[in-house]
């Protein structure tokens, strides 16, 4: 199933102390979540009763009526593998708790007793329940009536992905909220039963709670709240249900509906595990030493329903601030070559500029870069070195971006220089080898370090994120630089960001830009077509960069095994390529970036400029060697 879980949020309407009333309810609604294949149900705080029962919580029979409920409640899912989250009152003794059921193949398997209570303004918890915070230290039992003992935990394990910890409502409020403690006991999701209510602008700090929680934990955070249904003679509950993974919602609900309503999510636990092996604390943080209480395994979904899986995931989604994202990027990006362009002492910067869409993003950043160190643009020395492969069209727009710039421009033909240099090795120009492409390559590379020893200047490095993790790039040619601008930008990134600086660009500069981003990515280290057009295209070879990229994301940060990237690119790709097209780039990814690591560690300096960098000395340190079968066996 790859890993994934579906998670219903549920706010069922209920009738303040009519227990049985809201007993069929939350049956009902559990019974629909069911139904659509969720793993797990969680419902609100104290949602058997009604959160605002005030002092009939030292009734008796309320408090009776509660417990019966919850055990017809666990019955009615007796054949069920679904988890129930239910929020009840528990009479133990002498003390009453807020607490948490959790319900499996009809029968109670543990109760979580709230922490944190209350007790200011509207709230008034410590007048009627005790805090579990003792009950939770020393894994202790309570005696359920007509069950027996029943261990108390906030820590519920069900397979090796699935770990589920559980907080109350003020639990997550408090400074040291018990889900960070149940983070780093392995709980990977979070489920908060709550009752928060409605007050103005408070759903928008509750939303930054849970996803800022939920980042903080590496995990999955679903919120429950109370609804409409409560008592509003003092306070207006609206029904909060919001799934988080990491810092992003998945599912949130419209608040203040006056019947029940369930929300859905298709969670990634299994990612987040991995992401929690190479980033954050968990490695070496102590767990809480929470007694841990076992559920049976829930089913998995294998067709993702309610979850959206971008295509895009390097470049900014529809709802994020693109023109903050964009330009907090480039000015990444300019703020590192300032840096080098100062400490080096170098009078200028000298980059190639072949008219595609690598140099045009290091041209725009470094064109930037001397204004703000207030340099002269013709300090930037521009070079197009036509070869055999180059078309008007990449020389027309390089020559003329270099112009709209101000940058100085020289034009170098390397073609008489190959030809020699062919003519000293006894290669056949007619040969258009991989000899051919890269005695080119190498040609451009030495004009670009000779013209900066002799100018004093430092070469700009356009290579991008993309054709690091390929590999696609000559050794000792396009691989090298003295900085690396574009190295944290993948390809994806970069067509997106050349866009944005078009839409923003006046005059000619805005139409240049834009043909470059329509121009067909290519090192046009081949004869033209017969029509003068690019023939050597890139991606015709490699496949689509948005696959790629797809893949890379994935793989370096959650490290999804090729089974999982074809799922995944199989959904989020479907109909835009076929099932044979995603394999197949897929098996060149990974061929080239296991084999191609030698020219990933030694990489020239540059940027880091998102969570993925492969950096040699910071981000991604692998053999040369190693061996990929494991993975490449697995398409």
């Amino acid at each position: 199933m790859h890993g994934f879980y579906r998670i219903a949020a549920v706010c069922p309407g209920i009738k303040v102390a009519d227990v049985s009333y809201n007993t069929r309810e939350i049956i009902r609604c559990g019974k629909s979540a069911e139904q659509e294949g969720a793993a797990l149900a969680l419902f609100p705080e104290l949602c058997v009763t009604g959160y605002t029962c005030g002092d009939l919580f030292f009734q008796p029979l309320l408090l009776e009526s509660a417990a019966r409920s919850v055990l017809e409640i666990a019955q009615a899912f007796a054949q069920s593998d679904m988890i129930l989250a239910v929020g009840l009152p528990f009479r133990s003794g002498s003390r009453l708790y807020n607490c948490a059921a959790i319900l499996q193949h009809g029968r109670i398997c543990g109760l979580t007793p709230k922490t944190f209570l209350p007790n200011h303004r509207e709230f008034y918890e410590k007048r009627n329940f005790a805090s579990g915070a003792d009950l939770l230290k020393n894994g202790a039992t309570l005696p359920y009536p007509g069950v027996g003992d029943v261990p108390v935990s906030a820590l519920y394990p069900v397979n090796d992905e699935l770990i589920i910890g559980v907080e109350l409502c003020q639990d997550l409020w408090g400074p040291i909220p018990p889900s960070g403690a149940l983070a780093l006991s392995g709980a990977n999701l979070i489920l908060n039963l709550s009752a928060s209510n409605a007050i103005v602008m408070k759903a928008d700090y509750r939303r930054s709670l849970v996803t800022g929680q939920s980042a903080r934990c590496m995990a999955i955070y679903a919120y429950a709240s109370a609804g409409v249904g409560e008592s509003t003679m003092d306070t207006v509950f609206g029904g909060h249900l919001i799934v988080a993974e990491n810092g992003t919602v998945l599912a949130e609900n419209k608040r203040f509906q006056r019947t029940s309503e369930i929300i859905y999510a298709d969670a990634d636990p299994a990612r987040l595990l991995m992401q929690r092996l190479s980033e954050g604390e968990f490695q070496s943080a102590p767990s809480a030493g929470i007694h841990p209480v076992r559920l049976n395994d829930v089913p998995g979904v294998s067709e993702l329903k309610y979850r959206t899986v971008p295509r895009a995931p390097f470049v900014p989604s529809e709802g994020a601030d693109r023109d903050a994202v964009c330009r907090e990027i480039f000015q990444i990006q300019c703020a590192g070559l300032a840096g080098r362009i100062e400490r080096s002492g170098a009078k200028r910067a000298v980059l190639g500029l072949s008219g595609g869409l690598d140099s045009t993003l290091a041209l725009l950043v470094t064109a930037e870069t001397f204004r703000m160190l207030g340099r002269p643009a013709k300090d930037i020395l521009t070079l197009t070195m036509p070869g055999f492969g180059t078309t008007g069209r990449t020389r027309g727009n390089a020559e003329r971006m270099a112009e709209e710039l101000g940058t100085e421009l020289r034009i170098v033909d390397i073609r008489q220089a190959c030809l020699q240099h062919f003519k000293d090795i006894g290669h056949d120009p007619e040969k258009t080898d991989v000899t051919y492409e890269n005695t080119q390559a190498r040609e451009r590379t030495q004009i670009l370090m000779d013209e900066a020893n002799r100018e004093q200047g430092l070469v700009v490095g356009t290579g991008d994120l993309s054709e690091i993790a390929l590999g696609w790039c000559t050794y000792n040619a396009d691989h090298m630089s003295m900085y690396g601008v574009n190295c944290g930008v993948p390809k994806t990134l970069v067509r997106h960001i050349v866009s944005w600086y078009a839409e923003r660009s006046e005059g000619a500069l805005g139409g240049i830009l834009r043909d470059v981003v329509a121009t067909p990515v290519s090192p046009e280290l081949l004869p033209a077509d017969k029509d003068g057009h690019i023939a050597q295209k890139t991606e015709k070879i490699l496949g689509s960069y948005d696959l790629h990229d797809f893949f890379l994301y994935h793989f370096i940060k959650y490290g999804a095994p090729p089974e999982k990237l074809l799922f995944l690119a199989d959904f989020a790709f479907r109909g835009v390529f076929s099932g044979e097209e995603i394999r197949n780039a897929l098996a060149v990814f990974l061929r080239r970036f296991f084999s191609q690591q030698f020219k990933r560690s030694c990489s020239p300096d540059g940027p880091k400029v998102g969570s993925i960098c492969l950096s040699p000395r910071a981000d991604w340190r692998m053999p040369s060697d190693a061996a990929s079968s494991l993975w490449t066996g697995r398409i």
